[in-house]
């Protein structure tokens, strides 16, 4: 593959494929599991620490194995090929499809509030709970239309990329100056007079709905399970950086480029989310944060800090992030599927590039079956299913490199994890206790995401079983 992507390029791709929807939405959930202004920060520096910790830990091993296909060569060159497929299997059938339909509806849902016709307009089709509407169809046009200046090759899509990946930072900054030069009544010292105990004060005060009563019942260990329900919004929130590693075959010297974009990108998105949320806390009130409406805190927010105006702004700011986040996921993701294909894992026609040097039949496949998801409005339901997926994939790859160390100790290794064995063991460790918590108090996102997985084994079976007939 020809190297066109600069370590600008890379950085860009990190940011803008992190930076989507859920950083303008996931707050609202996240308070309600916890109540108070300081827990609220300190889930978020929890996944700051997370994110970076693994990207510090997927750097070596993107120096080691510097190819496209990122996340799967190196679960494949340390695992072997089944572990591999399922992480592909996995991220085929929902973790990348189903984040560019879940971003791709809020591209759609945002538009409306600059197009109130397309909310306001009946179902095109409606059949008991299952509908269409417009708001998908704009979604699935987005994608689609996505999926096909990517076929133009890799510089449109960079193009692309960078611009909309700038635009969203600076607005991002933006809003983070203006909240709190603009905002003369400050909400903060109330939020943060909840102190640590907010989460049972939160729960007898707004009703045990929001705190299933089986919570109370253990005690202490009560507040744990809020930190791990709101971890899925801003674990969901942080996802996606590995992308950057996907492309590695198309980026300029990715032994030392793959690593400085990760962990460059991961710090910056983690401190402008930071920020962001100390922008809620200055702006809205508790009860504004955790019942914003439509869980759309950012909407509320903009709304006090520019008053009318502020509905039209945030919306252009999340359409924007959106647009950019759908382009860097369908611009990365391909490159997983056709990495498959040439180890016989995947449809063998996404093998091949087209005349810009792309995987254009890649692309489709992706697009077409992310457009089917937005359409069948089941995206929502598997992304909550698959924070956790995604969190074990992680810690699998970061264990990898232990692994490796122990294993394979004499293996050149171009770049090493900063403060091995510290990072990635405090990665495992805080992974561990968000699965082991998430398996605990909600295991409705938990096994039907894993269960989804497992039904990549019969697959992979019957592959190989074909493959040695």
């Amino acid at each position: 593959m020809e190297k066109k992507l600069k370590l600008w390029d890379a950085t860009m791709l990190v940011m803008g494929s992190m930076i989507g929807s859920g950083i303008f939405i996931v707050s609202s959930d996240m308070m309600r599991n916890l109540g108070s202004g300081y827990w609220l920060i300190a889930v978020w520096i929890i996944t700051g620490i997370m994110t970076v910790a693994a990207a510090i830990s997927y750097g070596e091993l993107s120096a080691m194995f510097p190819k496209a296909g990122g996340q799967y060569t190196y679960m494949t060159e340390i695992f072997g090929r089944m572990t591999g497929f399922l992480y592909g299997w996995g991220l085929f059938t929902v973790i990348q499809t189903g984040t560019i339909a879940a971003v791709a509806m809020a591209f759609g849902k945002f538009t409306s509030y600059l197009i109130p016709a397309l909310n306001n307009s009946q179902p095109i089709f409606q059949s008991g709970s299952f509908k269409i509407t417009w708001v998908q169809i704009l979604a699935i046009v987005i994608i689609l239309l996505l999926t096909y200046i990517n076929t133009k090759g890799v510089k449109n899509g960079k193009f692309l990329q960078n611009i909309f990946t700038t635009s969203k930072i600076l607005a991002l900054l933006g809003i983070i100056v203006f909240g709190f030069l603009l905002v003369k009544d400050s909400q903060w010292t109330e939020n943060m007079s909840f102190g640590w105990n907010a989460f049972q004060d939160f729960g007898k005060e707004v009703g045990n709905d929001l705190v299933p009563t089986g919570w109370q019942s253990i005690g202490s260990v009560t507040l744990l399970g809020g930190i791990a329900a709101a971890m899925v919004g801003s674990v969901f929130s942080s996802v996606a950086w590995e992308n950057v590693t996907f492309m590695s075959g198309e980026i300029e010297n990715p032994k030392k480029n793959v690593v400085k974009a990760m962990v460059l990108g991961t710090i910056v998105v983690m401190i402008l989310y930071l920020l962001v949320n100390f922008v809620y806390l200055n702006v809205l009130d508790r009860d504004e944060i955790a019942f914003a409406d439509k869980n759309r805190p950012a909407v509320a927010a903009s709304e006090v800090i520019f008053g009318n105006l502020g509905t039209v702004i945030m919306a252009i700011l999340v359409m924007i992030s959106t647009f950019g986040c759908i382009n860097g996921l369908v611009l990365a993701g391909a490159r997983v599927f056709q990495t498959m294909a040439k180890d016989g894992l995947f449809f063998k026609q996404a093998i091949e590039n087209n005349k810009n040097e792309v995987p254009e039949k890649s692309l489709w496949m992706q697009g077409i079956w992310a457009s089917f998801l937005a359409l069948s409005g089941q995206y929502g339901d598997l992304l909550d299913m698959i924070s956790f997926v995604i969190v074990l994939f992680y810690m699998i790859t970061v264990f990898g490199v232990i692994y490796l160390r122990v294993k394979k100790p004499n293996m050149e290794r171009p770049y090493k994890t900063w403060l091995y064995p510290i990072t990635p063991i405090l990665y495992l460790l805080i992974g561990s206790a968000f699965c082991i918590l998430l398996i605990w108090f909600k295991p409705q996102y938990t096994w039907p995401g894993f269960l989804l997985i497992l039904l990549g084994l019969p697959v992979y079976w019957f592959i190989n079983r074909r493959k040695t007939d």
